[in-house]
């Protein structure tokens, strides 16, 4: 006989409860012995794993020297980089020290053998042109934490099933990237170019120190049984060391993440506040700088010019947003832009004027007047459109190590016609090399280009 008494609230909230729990439940199917064998199995970066790691180290160098990230996807998946670090996390995990110093000795093996693959490739100077794939793995933020942990808890949970989740796990090697990072290392150690080598090793620490915790964090929640030590003050005294080791990786993990989660939160306000500066005042921003470590915003207005008041106006709204005291650098011209639109403004006014007006000869002769005087003060300033003091300040603020700027005009010929190109000789400290003059002189002759709106310019080094 069907018992058809209806439930009270009580035991309709318990059988949500427990069907909630059979969903997220995780523990049921673990299979603690095998996963702790897979990933002791894992750790050793030694024959056939040495020259996996190697090959899929070139693999992804070449993707991210022609910017193909199916390449570098492919070098992702065959790579067998994820060993060493669910090491770490299981060995703190379950108290085992020797693990623990298996995992960061091989550990140390991956990361030297992957840098000094990467270093070799990238020293190949037709390798060394810098890709949006490479620049892309410099700058960390919080995004990148988020992926770091939700991929290393995905893999734990995925390879400590007796139904192991293949998909989840060569999903999370491409997600968490581990392999682009160490790449782009030995690119800036080949290349000398230091901030590429320390933003790619930070990322790449973002990176192992999530997923290791991740591991440490899943491997207690499943319980996984600790290592037995016949000595029990060695156990005990082994534990507590394990303990500060996890303390010494977890603590520093929170601390990068509210620094990384202050820093993207930064960028996002000072873009939002950028937007509506162009929208209100009706201006074009360019070049936009933001730097949180120092509190710096620089950046080039070209259109009408920003006063300090609204430059002072632009510092208040980041203070109340809950960043005092930033430093603001705005590089403007503050005559060009607006003589051209008045010119323009009259060139209009006189059209109209001469058609409406036909028997005004001294209005059209004045605004005629108006009109050459303004196309001759345009054609003048052509060249620097900006008085050359001004420009030359602009330069300075670019790059702190020129000491002189000289300005000239070159007339050139071909024998068929007479050109005349603005020319700027820049004299840098003695400190600075060739190749990074010759590097920023391109960059500030392609800005006074732009700048200037002149096709042709030329930029010199002493």
């Amino acid at each position: 006989m069907e018992n058809n008494t209806p439930l009270n609230f009580s035991e309709i909230v318990k059988q949500i409860k427990q069907f909630v729990a059979s969903i997220f439940d995780i523990s049921r199917d673990s299979d603690k012995t095998n996963t702790i064998d897979d990933i002791k199995a894992g750790i050793y970066m030694k024959g056939a794993a040495a020259w996996v790691l190697i090959f899929s180290i070139l693999i992804a160098s070449v993707g991210l020297n022609t910017s193909s990230t199916a390449v570098v996807i492919g070098a992702m998946l065959i790579s067998p980089l994820m060993g060493p670090i669910l090491g770490i996390g299981l060995s703190l995990g379950i108290n085992n020290i020797d693990l623990l110093k298996k995992a960061l000795n091989n550990f140390a093996v991956m990361v030297i053998l992957s840098l000094l693959t990467s270093f070799l490739f990238f020293s190949i100077p037709i390798f060394q042109n810098e890709t949006q794939e490479l620049i892309a793995r410099t700058f960390p933020d919080v995004r990148d934490v988020i992926i770091a942990l939700s991929g290393g808890l995905s893999l734990i949970i995925a390879i400590s099933q007796r139904n192991k989740l293949f998909n989840a796990i060569a999903g999370v090697a491409i997600a968490t990237a581990l392999m682009p990072p160490l790449c782009t290392a030995g690119y800036g150690l080949a290349t000398g170019k230091w901030n590429f080598f320390g933003g790619a090793l930070f990322l790449f620490s973002i990176n192992t120190i999530f997923i290791a915790s991740a591991t440490f964090v899943v491997v207690r929640f499943l319980k996984f049984p600790y290592e037995e030590y016949a000595n029990s003050k060695r156990r005990k005294l082994l534990s507590r060391a394990i303990s500060l080791t996890a303390l010494a990786i977890l603590i520093p993990s929170v601390y990068m993440f509210y620094q990384l989660y202050k820093r993207s939160d930064f960028d996002q306000k000072v873009d939002t506040l950028i937007e509506e500066l162009k929208s209100e005042k009706g201006v074009l921003i360019l070049d936009v700088k933001k730097d949180y470590s120092k509190r710096q915003i620089n950046f080039a207005v070209i259109g009408k010019s920003l006063s300090k008041n609204e430059v002072k106006e632009f510092e208040q709204k980041m203070s109340q947003l809950g960043y005092a005291n930033c430093e603001f650098k705005v590089f403007q011209d503050n005559g060009s832009i607006e003589t051209m639109t008045k010119m323009k403004d009259i060139e209009q006014s006189f059209l109209s004027n001469q058609q409406l007006l036909v028997k005004k000869d001294a209005d059209l002769l004045d605004k005629d007047r108006q009109i050459f005087d303004l196309k001759n003060q345009l054609t003048t300033k052509k060249a620097t459109i900006m008085s050359f003091e001004q420009i030359a300040k602009e330069m300075k603020a670019l790059d702190t190590n020129i000491e002189e700027v000289s300005y000239a005009e070159k007339l050139v010929t071909n024998f068929s016609k007479v050109d005349t190109i603005p020319t700027f000789e820049i004299k840098w400290n003695t400190k600075v090399g060739a190749k990074t003059k010759s590097e920023t002189a391109q960059k500030l002759e392609n800005w006074l280009k732009t700048k200037l709106k002149v096709k042709k310019m030329e930029v010199k080094v002493d």
